[in-house]
C-alpha cells in the first residue's frame, strides 16, 4: 500500500465520516449533546496539534494564551481568528511556504503532504496543505453532498472545475472517484477544454449531472443552444451541483432543461463545509466535522443567529499537515435552526453572501458586487454577464453588462433597476456578448472577476 493510503485508511474515514444511508441514519440523527461531545473530541485532537505549529504558537502567545488555556470549544470565544491576510503574512515572514503547516520533511512519523494553491484571484496565490487523511475525509464529505443531493450510480457527471495549481478540479475528481459509483467526464474551465468541445462531450457520453460554478454553466446552456442541441432534451442534464447564485438559480435550471439545482459551500483551506439536500432549504452544515460560527465583520463577534455574518470555522478533522481553528473565511451568511421535517439534525446556513472584504461602499450605501447577479435576470436582452468597475477616488461605480438586445432604452432601465434596487446610483455601459469574458476570466478562472478597483 502506499504512503498516502496506509496514512488515509479510507475505510475507517468512512466509519467515522459515514456517507449516503449511513449518514442518514448515523450522525444526522446526532441529538445536541451527542454532537457536541463528538465535536470536543475531535477538537481536542486539533487544538493539540496546533500548538506544535509555529503559525499558532506566535498568534495565539501575542494574544495572551499558553497551551492548556484553550480546553473546549466553548474557550474558542478567547482564541483569536486568522484570515487570509494573516496567512499571506506568514508565507512573506518564512518564504515560500509559511509557518502554518506541520511539514517535517520525509523522516519516520512525517506525514505525506499534498500541495495546491488559491487561484490568486484576490492577489498572490496562497499555499493550501493537506495530510492523506483530512484529505480523503474533505472528499467523503463532498461524496456524502452529492449522494444526499441525489447522485445515482448510472450517472455521468461532467465537471468544470479547474485544474492547475487550485484545488477545484482534483478534489472534485477524488470525490466521485473514490466514494461514488458515477462516471466522471473532467473537461475543467473553457480554457483546459474550450466551450464546444465541453457541449459535443457532454452530448456524446450522455451527461446527466453538470458540477462547477454557476456562472460557466450558465454560458455552456447558451453554447449548446448556439450548436443547436437543446439542453434538457438532447442534453439530458438532470441534476447540477455546484456553486450557486440564489436569485438566479431559477434561471440556471431552466436554461437546462428544468434541471435540479443543488448548492454547497467551502473554500480552498477546508473543503466542504455545508450543502443543500433534498429540500433546497438552507445548506445542511457539516457539523460533525466542522464547529462553525458567524462573526460582525467589524468588531469580530459572534453575532445573533438571525443576523448576517462572516463564516468562520473551526475544522474538526485536520489535526495532522495543516490544523485550522477560527478562519475567518469573510464569505458572508447567515445561520438558520436544525429544520426536523428534513431528518437530519444540523444547523444550516443561507449560503454565499458575498464577502466583506469585497464590499463596496458608494456615497455611504454598503453594496456586494454579487449582488448585481439577480437584478440582470429577467431583463430582455441582457446575458446575465457583468463586471463592476469602481474609482474610490471620485466614489463612482460603472456596471460593464453584456447585451444582445437593440433597445435604446436599456442603459437607462438598467440603471433605474440598479438604483431602485441598491439604493446608489451607478453608470452603465453595454457591451456586446462574450466582451466581459476578459475583464472577468470567465473562461479561465474558477470564479469569474465581478469587481476591477482602479484604485488598486
Amino acid at each position: 500500500m502506499s504512503l498516502y493510503f496506509e496514512q488515509a485508511q479510507p475505510a475507517d474515514l468512512l466509519c467515522a465520516y459515514p456517507i449516503g444511508a449511513a449518514f442518514l441514519d448515523g450522525p444526522a440523527t446526532l441529538n445536541p449533546s451527542e454532537l457536541r461531545e463528538l465535536q470536543e473530541q475531535r477538537f481536542a485532537r486539533v487544538i493539540e496539534r496546533a500548538w506544535q505549529i509555529p503559525f499558532y504558537q506566535q498568534h495565539w502567545r501575542a494574544a495572551g494564551l499558553e497551551p492548556g488555556d484553550v480546553q473546549t470549544l466553548d474557550d474558542l470565544v478567547h482564541v483569536p481568528v486568522f484570515t487570509k491576510t494573516d496567512l499571506m503574512a506568514s508565507v512573506k515572514r518564512a518564504p515560500p511556504l509559511g509557518d502554518y503547516h506541520g511539514l517535517k520533511g520525509n523522516g519516520p512519523g512525517a506525514h505525506r503532504a499534498i500541495l495546491h494553491t488559491t487561484s490568486g484571484t484576490t492577489g498572490e496565490p496562497q499555499p493550501l496543505f493537506f495530510g492523506p487523511r483530512d484529505r480523503e475525509i474533505q472528499n467523503i464529505l463532498l461524496a456524502r453532498a452529492y449522494l444526499l443531493q441525489g447522485l445515482r450510480p448510472d450517472d455521468v457527471i461532467h465537471s468544470v472545475y479547474g485544474f492547475g495549481m487550485v484545488n477545484g478540479g482534483h478534489y472534485i475528481r477524488e470525490a466521485i472517484l473514490h466514494y461514488t459509483q458515477a462516471l466522471l467526464l473532467p473537461a475543467g474551465t473553457g480554457a483546459e477544454t474550450r466551450s464546444r468541445l465541453q457541449i459535443d462531450l457532454m452530448h456524446r457520453f450522455g451527461a446527466t449531472v453538470l458540477v462547477g460554478f454557476s456562472d460557466f454553466l450558465r454560458k455552456l446552456a447558451e453554447v449548446a443552444k448556439e450548436a443547436g442541441l437543446e439542453p434538457g432534451k438532447d442534453l439530458p442534464v438532470r441534476m447540477i451541483s455546484g456553486h450557486l447564485d440564489h436569485a438566479s438559480r431559477e434561471g440556471l435550471a431552466e436554461s437546462w432543461g428544468g434541471a435540479d439545482t443543488f448548492d454547497w459551500y467551502g473554500v480552498g483551506d477546508t473543503g466542504i463545509i455545508a450543502a443543500e439536500g433534498p429540500r433546497r432549504d438552507g445548506l445542511y452544515l457539516w457539523e460533525d466535522a466542522h464547529f462553525v460560527e458567524l462573526l460582525d465583520p467589524n468588531s469580530g463577534q459572534p453575532i445573533a443567529d438571525t443576523a448576517p455574518g462572516n463564516i468562520c470555522v473551526t475544522v474538526l478533522f485536520k489535526d495532522t499537515v495543516y490544523p485550522i481553528i477560527r478562519f475567518d473565511t469573510q464569505d458572508v451568511s447567515t445561520l438558520l435552526p436544525v429544520d426536523p421535517a428534513s431528518g437530519i439534525a444540523f444547523r444550516r446556513i443561507t449560503g454565499f453572501g458575498g464577502r466583506s472584504d469585497n464590499m463596496v461602499k458608494l456615497r455611504g450605501i454598503n453594496l456586494y458586487p454579487t449582488a448585481i447577479a439577480p437584478l440582470l435576470q429577467g431583463l430582455d436582452g441582457f446575458t446575465g454577464e457583468y463586471v463592476c468597475r469602481i474609482n474610490s477616488r471620485r466614489d463612482e461605480m460603472t456596471v460593464i453588462a453584456e447585451y444582445a438586445g437593440d433597445d435604446k432604452r436599456a442603459p437607462k432601465q438598467l440603471a433605474q433597476r440598479l438604483r431602485e434596487q441598491l439604493g446608489v446610483r451607478v453608470a452603465i455601459e453595454l457591451v456586446a456578448p462574450g466582451q466581459t469574458a476578459p475583464l472577468t476570466g470567465l473562461e479561465q478562472r474558477q470564479k469569474p472577476r465581478r469587481l476591477i478597483d482602479e484604485d488598486g
